[in-house]
């Protein structure tokens, strides 16, 4: 048999089959590219949006912040108001004040002002008008209104022993006039204005203040008097005033005075420009005390450990009407602070206060504390739960010892 031959009128169909392969791969291709350049477009227009987005969010913010400039502009361009202080109040919704800058003015101002407006209250006034723009809030140091006590102090008179004569006097003196004042209308008198306690270190002065505060309802304001030591001149009048004026504002009130002989100190001729800015702030606690003008219901407590350099303008009667001793206890008076101090420890059956109360001799309030404390220690260290007789006599040779090497070298020191 003969063999078949290819005609050639098959060739042209083998070339259309490979044209159209070829033409199926460039059109995969080029979709392909159709997609994956949609795909990049469309991230694109994304990127774009949130760009948009972010730069409206930015364009808010700084015309916010545009229109907070112009307003601290416009407040920079605003003229400074006058303060003054109304001195007369008078019909009509008049009122005469006195500026800073000297002149007083007769002004009317509105009725909304009316419930604030009051004798020694301080405005606020247009520069061109002299109208009253706002009526001010009272001028008040904040280290003033910071030396008031807010939370009461956990301490009464039953936690103090050995001062049973004081804290009759300190009831007498402080507690009665503020509870009780009718007593003294029926009986004539005025009642005492101030006490002062004096006696050695640690005896119990700040205590008995603190039952004070404690004890009564009235306002308690504490500060130490090297407080009103300041570098200006009028800086510690400044603040001495400003304490009887929020003590007045708050009455009935107690103003307690911690170490007053950082300014109380006798004054002498003879002196530096320091010490007289000192006296300078004595002079004006003389006249808050007992001055021209009334302090109203304002008791005054003052503790000191040295009478012997106060002026004698500062304790005589009207200022301070009564003196009181707070002396280092007696044996009895140990007795009853130890008691109080060892209420809540647990003691070995060996221990006798009565004899600790024997052995510390010359000991303060504060040392029986230090004692009891030191005892309650070594019984730690020795790994006990209750304090032995022999921890409080290790805490005796321990305080007791500190406390005459102390005192030996103030007697080196000053002697």
């Amino acid at each position: 048999m003969e063999e078949t031959q290819p005609s050639s009128f098959d060739k042209p169909d083998e070339e259309t089959q490979i044209i159209e392969s070829v033409e199926d791969e460039d059109l995969t291709n080029i979709l392909d590219k159709h997609e994956a350049i949609e795909r990049n477009l469309t991230w694109e227009v994304r990127k774009l949006e949130k760009d948009k987005v972010l730069l409206e969010n930015e364009n808010l913010r700084l015309d916010r912040e545009v229109k907070s400039l112009k307003n601290e502009i416009n407040r920079f361009r605003t003229p400074p108001l006058v303060i003054a202080t109304v001195s007369e109040l008078l019909d009509n919704h008049e009122a005469v004040v006195k500026s800073t800058t000297g002149p007083s003015f007769l002004l009317k101002y509105s009725e909304k002002d009316a419930s604030k407006m009051e004798i020694g209250a301080r405005v606020a006034l247009n520069q061109q008008t002299f109208s009253i723009v706002d009526v001010l809030t009272s001028e008040k140091d904040p280290l003033v209104s910071g030396m008031e006590i807010e939370e009461k102090p956990d301490l009464s008179y039953d936690d103090i022993g050995g001062l049973d004569d004081q804290i009759k006097e300190t009831i007498e003196t402080v507690e009665l006039p503020l509870k009780n004042p009718e007593i003294f209308e029926k009986v004539g008198i005025t009642p005492p204005k101030g006490v002062l306690f004096y006696g050695p270190p640690g005896t119990g002065k700040t205590l008995l203040a603190k039952s004070v505060a404690h004890e009564t309802n009235a306002t308690f304001i504490k500060i130490v008097a090297s407080e009103f030591v300041k570098k200006y001149i009028g800086e510690g009048s400044r603040l001495v005033r400003g304490v009887f004026e929020l003590a007045k504002e708050k009455a009935p009130a107690i103003i307690f005075i911690d170490e007053i002989d950082a300014i109380a100190a006798k004054r002498l001729q003879g002196s530096t420009s320091g010490d007289r800015e000192v006296q300078r702030t004595l002079m004006q606690l003389l006249a808050e005390m007992d001055g021209f003008e009334t302090r109203g219901n304002v008791r005054i407590l003052a503790a000191t450990n040295r009478p012997d350099i106060l002026d004698p303008a500062l304790i005589r009667p009207g200022r301070f009407d009564r003196v009181i001793e707070v002396p280092v206890p007696d044996e009895e008076g140990k007795l009853e602070i130890l008691k109080i101090h060892t209420k809540d420890m647990t003691l070995d059956s060996d221990v006798d206060l009565e004899y600790i109360a024997h052995q510390a001799k010359d000991a303060s309030g504060a040392d029986l504390k230090s004692i009891c404390t030191e005892a309650g220690m070594f019984a730690i260290r020795d790994e006990h739960y209750s304090v032995s007789a022999q921890n409080f006599e290790d805490a005796l040779k321990k305080v007791l010892t500190a406390r005459n090497q102390d005192i030996a070298k103030d007697s080196v020191m000053f002697g």
